[in-house]
């Protein structure tokens, strides 16, 4: 667009400028011709007026030009000079201007007693273009100066137009990556303000039904989980074995597909938040150490003294945090120890979660895949929550033998991700 509007100020720049100085070029040369030509006509009235007298030599000479007078007689006085079909025409009478070789004449009638005598001043080229020259050098270098500074100020009021454009653009795709809280800049012309200003109500609209989604899924969550716990004691409370394991697969059936969609949902509804991984991490391990006295385990806990930012929110990383702890406790038996260590990474942040158990497949990556008859969600929640953030999940064996899972952490989401 910058380039456009310069080309396009240039043209009309241009085409203005032609239509200015070549008339103003033209009159430059018929002001100097016009000049050099009274000059001419004021010498030869000067001498006209010495023409029949003594004084006519000594103002010849004090012409400072070339000049000849004719006289009646057929003699000349001053430089030589042919006697042209103009000088006899001006001997007539008449006042005569004519071209000549290198230049011009001036031819001036003068009566006297012998008869008509004329008086020829002679004009070089030189003279009627003296001056033009410079004068055009200048109108040329004026005109150049008028285009570059039209396309300079074309290109600064291009940019004012295109600068916010360009943000407007950026702000877009940062939405569109996920950052709600990108906000377009007020600037530019009227009607690009009003675009960042729709832009910023729209973002400003998404944020607020994403909240409200948010909510939602909230509720939906206590709604679900509330009938289901109650429906699972019912279960269990059944006499008949058959009848109670039963009753107890489908509402396990029931509980992988309500688990299902509220963390998909979750998922969808959360935005993109920053959250400090080592406060997060210790704050859930200390909710997991209860049941861990409970079951006699041996929690080891190596969190880093300064702070980890990651690309995260906290709720999220909670999630995550929660899903592979609460594996070591649904696969293992009571008493295995366990290991939670956090540290930085190059990406940002790097969460292990080990224990002392039999370890498990690393099939159990896949989404809804589980190895105790659980609802195989939460490798998957980790996975993705690495994902979320630019970093990733592996599994491993530990030293011991037991599971190893390595969930990296990254501080900003790749713009690929976005």
């Amino acid at each position: 667009m910058r380039r456009w509007l310069a080309l396009l100020v240039a043209a009309t720049t241009s085409v203005v400028l032609i239509a200015l100085l070549v008339p103003m070029a033209l009159l430059i040369r018929a002001v100097a011709e016009n000049g050099a030509m009274s000059r001419a006509t004021a010498t030869a009235e000067f001498v006209a007026v010495a023409v029949g007298t003594p004084d006519l030599t000594l103002a010849v000479q004090q012409a400072g030009r070339p000049v000849t007078v004719f006289l009646p007689g057929g003699g000349t006085v001053g430089g030589p000079a042919p006697r042209s079909d103009a000088v006899r025409l001006a001997s007539t009478g008449r006042s005569v201007t004519a071209a000549a070789p290198g230049g011009r004449e001036v031819l001036v009638s003068a009566q006297t007693l012998e008869g008509t005598a004329v008086i020829r001043v002679f004009v070089p080229d030189t003279e009627l273009t003296k001056g033009v020259r410079e004068a055009w050098l200048a109108l040329l270098v004026l005109g150049l100066a008028l285009v570059v500074l039209g396309i300079v100020l074309a290109d600064r009021l291009a940019l004012a137009v295109t600068r916010p454009v360009d943000g407007l653009a950026r702000v877009s795709h940062r939405l569109a990556g996920g950052d709600l809280s990108a906000r377009a800049e007020l600037g530019g012309p009227p009607e690009v303000r009003s675009v960042a200003l729709a832009l910023n109500h729209l973002a400003g609209r998404i944020d607020d039904l994403l909240a409200a989604e948010r909510e939602s899924v909230a509720d939906l969550s206590h709604r679900l989980r509330t009938p289901l716990t109650g429906l699972r004691l019912d279960a269990e409370s059944l006499c008949d074995p058959e009848e109670r394991a039963r009753v107890q697969s489908r509402v396990d059936a029931l509980q992988r597909a309500v688990s299902t969609v509220i963390t998909d949902a979750r998922r969808r509804s959360a935005g993109r938040d920053a959250c400090d991984a080592a406060a997060v991490v210790r704050e859930r391990v200390r909710f997991w150490s209860v049941l861990a006295e409970d079951q006699g385990r041996d929690v080891s806990l190596a969190l880093s003294d300064a702070p980890l930012p990651v690309a995260v929110g906290a709720e999220e990383l909670a999630a995550c945090v929660d899903a592979l702890l609460g594996n070591v406790f649904a696969h293992t038996a009571e008493g295995v120890p366990m290991a939670v260590r956090l540290g930085p990474h190059d990406a940002g942040a790097l969460l292990v979660v080990e224990d002392a158990g039999p370890g498990f497949d690393p099939a159990l990556l896949e989404r809804g895949t589980s190895g105790g008859g659980s609802t195989g969600l939460g490798l998957d929640i980790a996975r993705r929550t690495a994902a979320s953030s630019g970093g990733g999940l592996t599994v491993s064996t530990a030293a011991g033998g037991g599971a190893r899972v390595e969930v990296v952490l990254a501080t900003s989401v790749p713009e690929a991700r976005r």
